[in-house]
Formats: C-alpha cells, structure tokens, sequence
C-alpha cells in the first residue's frame, strides 16, 4: 500500500519560452508608418488644407497656351428674296385679281386692276375743265391780239396827226416869214402840234399800259391751265395705277384678297417675290449682334458647295434675345437656290495670330468671367482673371493667367464656390 502523497505533477504544464521577435515586429512596424508619412505626408497636408474634394471625372481641364484666335458666328440660315414688295391699291373700288399665287411674272405686267368710278368720274371732269381753260386761253389771246392791233393803229394815228401838225407849222412859220399870213395863224398851228405831240404821248403810253395788262391776262389764263393739266395728269396716273403692275421679274407670293373684292384706298392686294437676288437671313444671339456690321465677310454653304457672302444687313429690333441679319453672295448668285432652302452661315467677326487664351467652357459664365480654377499640383486655387474676346472655341486671357497653366473649364460649380479644391484622381 503506497501511503506517499500524491503531487500536483499531474497538473502542471511546461511552460513557452518568451519570444524576442516582438521588439523587431514592434520596430517593422513603425518603420513602415514612418515610410507612409514622408510619401503620403504632401497630400495629407493637401487634404487638410483643401476646402473640399471633387473626383477629376466629374471635370473639364484645359491648358493655356498662345494661339490664333478666330471669332466668328456660325449658324443655320434660310433663303429669302432680298426684295419682296407688297403691292397696294391705289383708289377705292372693286379689285380683279389676273394671276394666282405662284405665277411667273414679268417687270410691269399687269397683276390686277382695280374698278374705281370715283376716280375715272373725277378726271373726265378735271378733262373738261382743262378744255375749258384752254378755250378761255385761245379767246383771251385773240382779245389780246385785237386790242393790241387797235392800240397801234390809234398810235399810228396820233404819230401821222404829229407829223401833219409839225408840217403845217412848218408852212405857216415860212408864211408869216414872207408876210402871206397873220401871226396867229402861225400860233395856232404851234398849239395844234403841241397837241398832237400830247396825243401821241398818250397813245404810246396806253399802248404799252394795254399790252402788258393783255399779256399779264394771257399768262393768268395760260398758268390756271397749267395747273389745270397738272391736276388732270395726277388723275390719269392714279387712274393708270388702278392696272396693278409688277414692278420686277419674279413669282407672285402671297394673295391678300379674293377675286371680285371691294377695298378701300391703300389695301394691300399681293405680294411678288424677286427671285433674282436672294439673300441668306440667319438669327444671331445678341451678345453677337453688337458687333456685325454690314459689309462684314462671310460664308454660305450648302450642297456640297461654298459660296463667299457679304453682311448685307442687320436688324435693329431684338427678339427673343435674337437679331435678323442677312447676308448676300459676293459674287455671281448660285443658280439652284429655293426659297427658305436651308443652308450654313459663318459671318468672320475677329481673326489673330497669336493669342494667350484657352478653351471656352462654362467657366466663362460663371462669375461672368473674373475668376477661374488653376490646377496646382492636385488641388484646384480659385484665381481671379480678366478675359478679353471671345469665339465659340476659345476665349482670350488677358491676366491672371499663364501659358501652360491647367484651368477647370467645366464641372467648376461642384467647387461651390471654395478657394481651393482637392481633386481626387
């Protein structure tokens, strides 16, 4: 029987011999964060400088760089007839249409004619006052004639009674000399050519008075017929106008009236359209309509063909925050153009050779232009700038920036306005 003790060898367990790797490991370890810090310590610092982080997906970026600068307005244009008058009733009456719309027409064929007897009755009787005026005139010219002729010959008269009166003088003077006859005969021949000569004053006098009373009647007669004939001329034209004429080779365009109508004075009746010179009318934004002006260069395409063109006009009136310009061709006009057929337009506003400036984006209206990001290194620095011209491409810097500078054009409204922006990759 073993009365020994029983020990606790049975519970007991070897123990593991510490390790000394842990120092190393400890030691690896920071090794490695030190390592991490110096890498990535830039854009740490980066990170906690920048007011916000933007993915670079979600941006547009562009270089500035020296460049020609083009600025020119491009857009869709439609022909159009550069004249197009509308014609118009010239009197009151009943209107008859001769062509429909559509028609060929020649210079001064007519289109329609207008039925007014108030015009036609007004000048058959402007008419019959010029014939009236005119007979007025013939019997004031031959009354003129006859007292003209009737005034001569009472001068002719006194003239001879004169020349009788100085002659018997002449005798009775010779008589008195030889003593044949008394004095007083020789006195009253004196008195009788005194006489006559006073006579022949007044003939002479009342001849010319007369004449030219006559004259001045005549001519009062001569210019109520003269204006007379005007009034009646003005009244032929108005009547002859009543033929509505075409007043260019074209096509008839729109009919403002039906056949057999009644219209008043200055009604519109039709429109004609001249197909021989035709234009190129383009809508143009108003920010750009400030600087056309006619006689600018352009270009016209279409078809597969080019053409030269010229601003021809420009239209005052804003619509839609739109303006009405037309160009024409410079040169012969194409053959096998149409009517409100659509074709391109460029208009050449500015061309340089070497401009600092980048490409156009929303950059450009945000802020209206005063500032804009630049990437330094990977944070986007809010940069206040000055822009000059501007074309659908590109935009001219003139400060605050510099050739090779990397600017945000678009995607810059995530920044929500911040100084600087950290762009992620």
């Amino acid at each position: 029987m073993n009365t020994g003790f029983r020990d606790t060898s049975e519970q007991d367990r070897p123990l593991a011999k510490s390790s000394r790797r842990w120092p190393l490991l400890l030691a690896g370890g920071l090794a490695v964060a030190g390592l991490l810090v110096f890498v990535a310590g830039p854009r740490i610092k980066q990170m906690l400088s920048a007011d916000t982080t933007v993915s670079a997906q979600r941006l547009s970026i562009a270089t500035v760089a020296i460049a020609p600068l083009t600025r020119d307005v491009a857009g869709e244009g439609r022909v159009v007839a550069a004249q197009s008058p509308t014609l118009y009733a010239q009197g009151a009456g009943t209107a008859t249409l001769l062509v429909k719309a559509g028609d060929p027409v020649k210079r001064d064929q007519v289109l329609a004619r207008v039925d007014s007897p108030e015009l036609t009755n007004r000048l058959a009787q402007e008419r019959s006052n010029v014939d009236a005026l005119r007979a007025d005139l013939a019997r004031a010219e031959v009354e003129a004639k006859q007292q003209t002729a009737a005034l001569q010959s009472a001068y002719e008269n006194a003239r001879i009674d004169q020349q009788t009166a100085q002659n018997d003088l002449a005798r009775q003077t010779q008589a008195f000399e030889a003593g044949a006859t008394a004095r007083m005969q020789v006195e009253r021949a004196q008195d009788a050519l005194a006489k006559a000569k006073l006579a022949l004053d007044q003939a002479r006098d009342l001849r010319g008075l007369k004449t030219d009373s006559l004259k001045l009647d005549v001519q009062a007669k001569q210019s109520a017929l003269a204006r007379q004939q005007l009034l009646a001329a003005d009244l032929e034209r108005q009547v002859a106008e009543l033929q509505v004429r075409s007043p260019v080779d074209g096509q008839v365009g729109q009919l403002f009236i039906a056949d057999r109508t009644n219209v008043a004075r200055d009604a519109r009746l039709l429109s004609v359209i001249d197909l021989s010179a035709l234009e190129v009318q383009m809508q143009v934004a108003e920010s750009f309509a400030r600087e056309l002006q006619p006689g600018m260069p352009g270009e016209i395409s279409g078809n597969g063909q080019r053409w030269n063109g010229l601003v021809s006009s420009v239209s005052p009136e804003v619509v839609n925050g739109e303006v009405a310009a037309r160009l024409r061709f410079d040169g012969q006009q194409p053959e096998q153009l149409r009517q409100n057929q659509r074709l391109s337009v460029r208009v050449l506003l500015d061309k340089r050779d070497k401009v600092l400036g980048v490409a156009r984006g929303s950059f450009v209206d945000e802020g209206g232009g005063s500032f804009a990001y630049v990437m330094r290194g990977g944070v986007a620095e809010k940069v206040a700038i000055k822009l000059g011209a501007r074309s659908l491409e590109r935009v001219e810097v003139l400060s605050g920036l510099a050739a090779g500078d990397r600017v945000v054009i678009s995607g810059a409204e995530n920044f929500k306005g911040a100084d600087r922006v950290l762009v992620a990759d």
